[in-house]
């Protein structure tokens, strides 16, 4: 299904402002652009907000038009324009899935780093198939088995991004509630906490333990994600609620970076936080 028929993503959005900011730069009107590129200035304006997708020529015509002459710039967002318009693996399941679930997807094989805060169940890139399917079963109790199956699937294709030969890098702090809540039976979470302690044995996966000693902490309101873009793309805070999901670019995203630092400098180490899962998972094996 072409991009323009999903409705705006937020590659498509993205895009759009930056060729706004640039043409406002410019000193250009919708009118005067569009003209540039032989589309009306209802064209210009749907490109801008993201409502439908540039096409790389035309992205290049504009930039052109605006005097881009820094490569890094133009680069990023011809790539980014290419981004929309080439399938990923991920447009597989767009037809069941919302459009911002896809962009997540996206965004994950994008990012040069994910730091997690996860306060209730373990971060979906570190979970086994037993335990994912107990957490996805008790979030959509009228789904079918095939419908949990094909989750799964959508779930291990983006814990490829792990493993790749450019692997994501990925740091997530477990509160300690995580390790206690028993999910799937007592031998599923055993098997998954054992899933942590080799996971951290990967150069790109840091995993720290919020003990409940820590006390207050800096995200009283919950688990949230952060995710660490290269240029042209901005850093990203996500927050998942059950109304939907809320990416936060720029001040928003820093707010949660800080967050992030504070609750960081809270954990155990990685070192230490890798002896208290195994320990945890001696007591839960007795």
């Amino acid at each position: 299904m072409p991009p323009s028929k999903k409705g705006p993503t937020l590659r498509s959005q993205w895009l759009g402002k930056h060729l706004r900011e640039l043409r406002e730069a410019a000193g250009l009107t919708l009118r005067e652009a569009g003209d540039h590129v032989q589309r009306d200035q209802g064209a210009l304006s749907r490109w801008e907000a993201g409502l439908v997708p540039v096409r790389v020529p035309d992205v290049i015509a504009l930039l052109n038009l605006y005097g881009v002459d820094d490569l890094r710039i133009r680069d990023g967002l011809e790539r980014l324009s290419r981004d929309i318009w080439q399938k990923g693996w991920w447009d597989d399941y767009a037809g069941e899935a919302k459009t911002r679930i896809l962009d997540y997807a996206w965004i994950e094989s994008r990012a040069t780093r994910v730091k997690s805060y996860d306060a209730i169940v373990v971060n979906g890139l570190l979970q086994i198939r037993d335990y994912a399917h107990a957490v996805m079963a008790a979030a959509g109790p009228e789904d079918s088995p095939t419908t949990l199956a094909r989750w799964w699937e959508f779930r291990s294709k983006r814990q490829q991004e792990l493993t790749s030969e450019d692997p994501l890098r990925l740091h997530a702090i477990v509160d300690e509630a995580v390790l206690h809540r028993l999910i799937g039976g007592a031998e599923t979470m055993g098997a998954q906490l054992a899933h942590l302690v080799a996971m951290v044995e990967l150069p790109n996966i840091t995993i720290q333990v919020l003990p409940f000693s820590a006390g207050a902490h800096a995200s009283p309101s919950g688990p949230f994600t952060v995710f660490e873009m290269p240029e042209p793309y901005p850093d990203l805070a996500y927050i998942e609620t059950q109304g939907g999901s809320v990416y936060l670019e720029a001040d928003g995203a820093e707010k949660f970076s800080r967050a992030y630092d504070g609750l960081q400098d809270s954990a155990l180490s990685p070192e230490e936080s890798a002896a208290f899962i195994g320990a945890h998972l001696s007591r839960l094996r007795q």
